[in-house]
């Protein structure tokens, strides 16, 4: 079977804001890691904000209707033209561009925040990636990120589990192998001039297997998704770096 299925994407592209859909809960996420990262960013109105990966466009528009100037790439077409359709439907002002992370076209320091959710443990250079999004940041600027850990737990969770077992992820999405440690992430980060301000667990599921089962068993009930920012880390992390000023 062939992992880091990216075609899925496309395959998903035309019902991506259908609540049927099965990227759909990806949206539900949203809310929630900006609790985290609107601990270091009081306000987004009126930043220049790149979201690397946008899909077909669920972070784009959140960030649109808190005020902020968004841009959005993705590798998909498909994506992109979903994203860009539903946006001028919605008379949301967004630019969309379709791009690898690792070859941004974007000029260098243009943007006041880069955020990166659900995608480092996709691309096929995190190390390439991270370097691009510090290139596009202003001085003093901030990259938003979250991601999943290369841990047996993870494996255990969001491979066997939830795309094996539960088929609550389509099979194939991830390969295990591609995740990447919060010791990788920080040592890219610092590669390529950004300080780590925060890293934390981004906590879904809980740390014991009978936490495991009743986060499962609250969000097979009412769809919705409960979180914790801890230090348990050892699935899915959530941080933010600031590129040092010049």
């Amino acid at each position: 079977m062939q992992r880091n299925n990216l075609a899925f994407y496309d395959q998903q592209a035309a019902q991506w804001w259908d609540e049927a859909a099965t990227v759909y809960p990806l949206r539900r996420l949203n809310p929630l890691r900006f609790q985290y990262f609107d601990r270091y960013i009081s306000t987004w109105n009126g930043l220049s904000v790149l979201d690397v990966g946008c899909g077909g466009g669920y972070t784009c528009e959140f960030l649109t209707q808190r005020g902020a100037k968004v841009w959005g790439i993705d590798q998909s077409a498909a994506c992109i033209q979903t994203a860009q359709t539903h946006a001028t439907a919605e008379g949301l002002a967004i630019a969309y561009k379709q791009g690898l992370a690792e070859q941004l076209p974007f000029e260098s320091g243009q943007f006041d925040v880069v955020v990166c959710v659900d995608v480092l443990e996709h691309v096929e250079n995190p190390k390439q990636a991270i370097a691009e999004i510090s290139r596009v940041l202003k001085p003093g600027g901030c990259f938003c990120f979250d991601t999943i850990n290369r841990t047996w737990q993870s494996r255990l969770v969001m491979i066997t589990l939830l795309e094996d077992l539960l088929r609550e992820i389509p099979r194939g999405i991830h390969d295990w192998r591609k995740f990447v440690t919060p010791d990788e992430v920080q040592g890219h980060m610092a590669s390529a001039g950004l300080e780590a301000i925060a890293i934390n667990g981004f906590n879904l599921f809980g740390s014991t297997v009978g936490e495991k089962f009743e986060a499962l068993r609250h969000y097979w009930r009412t769809g919705e998704f409960r979180v914790r920012f801890d230090a348990d880390t050892s699935i899915m992390f959530i941080g933010l770096g600031q590129k040092r000023l010049e």
